[in-house]
């Protein structure tokens, strides 16, 4: 099969690397998908994700490299200029694509989320990230300005809240019961000593307490619902200093949420950050049901694809096609 007007999409996170191929319409026809992409905790490893997710795309749909005109990597990792020529130097030397572009993840994030790939994007997953693009092009994302993280940032305020009640410096609270069910550990003091002894394994992922962290302050609990709300409020700040860094500030914007921590059932997190915006740009609008991050790879592979900027009509279809033609769930499991 010969199709040069094939795109390749490609969202390279802090866990996996998922990439998809697309015909013109925007119908998927093969996935892939790698380890960890974030090429500051391992070039070799990211780099072996890439391969890994791409090739397994290019096999599944039955066509080669060289059958791709565009190609989009949206990747954990592409903060400074010079990630943005490293990675843009491989995709070249992989041969992936005609025209080729790297993005933050954060933007790629965006323009899954956004119709016209405006407004501002709150990534909160194993990490986080804002993105903001403004209708003239500008755009800008936090990278290492950002400070508010994600799960496994949510996961350290959890046991330190744990450890302080403990030692009744704060007031008792349910978090203290939840994580020693979710460790199998008797005793507040051996969670302290799994997670600090010398020549220590842990118990687990420090990321996996921010959901008992989300489910026992959606049910009420005074100390878990102060983390999550101070945790929201701080991603807030960072969106308004996104969204005036483009242009954004005193208009009508999309504020748009992504990532595991933000799709928990409650809305206590996406509430606080909500709020915090609103406080200085009232015209922000939370928008919810954002797609997997991949969507906005191969969107701005489809728009790289095109001599013309797409109209508003072609850009829903493209995205409903995407969205009816997505892999299975399970493909994005982390």
């Amino acid at each position: 099969m010969t199709a040069p007007e094939l795109v390749l999409g490609i969202d390279a996170g802090n866990t996996k690397t998922v990439a998809l191929v697309a015909d013109p319409s925007g119908r998927v026809l093969g996935w892939g998908r790698g380890g960890g992409g974030n090429i500051y905790v391992s070039k070799r490893e990211a780099l072996a994700a890439l391969d890994r997710a791409v090739l397994g795309a290019l096999e599944m749909a039955g066509v080669r490299s060289q059958d791709l005109c565009a190609a989009v990597l949206s990747a954990t990792g592409a903060d400074w200029p010079e990630d943005f020529a490293l990675l843009g130097a491989e995709l070249e030397a992989r041969g992936w694509g005609r025209t080729r572009q790297v993005v933050n993840d954060a933007v790629g994030a965006l323009h899954a989320a956004s119709p016209s790939g405006t407004g501002v994007m709150v990534a909160c997953g194993t990490s986080a990230g804002i993105a903001a693009a403004a209708p003239d092009g500008q755009t800008w994302h936090t990278s290492y300005w950002q400070e508010p993280e994600g799960a496994e940032e949510l996961g350290g305020a959890t046991l330190r809240a744990v450890y302080r009640a403990e030692l009744g410096l704060d007031p008792p609270t349910l978090l203290t019961a939840r994580v020693l069910a979710l460790y199998r550990l008797p005793s507040v003091e051996a969670v302290l000593h799994a997670f600090t002894r010398r020549n220590r394994r842990p118990p687990g992922r420090v990321g996996r307490l921010a959901r008992v962290l989300l489910d026992v302050a959606a049910e009420g609990d005074a100390t878990a619902r102060s983390l999550v709300e101070r945790h929201g409020a701080a991603l807030g700040d960072y969106a308004l200093v996104a969204a005036r860094r483009v242009g954004l500030g005193r208009t009508a914007f999309d504020l748009c949420a992504a990532g595991g921590v933000m799709r928990h059932g409650s809305s206590l997190l996406r509430g606080a950050m909500l709020a915090r915006v609103r406080e200085g740009e009232p015209g922000a609008t939370l928008r919810g049901g954002s797609p997997e991050p991949v969507v906005g790879a191969v969107l701005l592979a489809l728009r790289a694809a095109h001599t013309q900027p797409p109209g508003e009509a072609t850009l829903h279809g493209w995205r409903a096609t995407l969205t009816a033609t997505l892999p299975p769930a399970t493909l994005f499991h982390t």
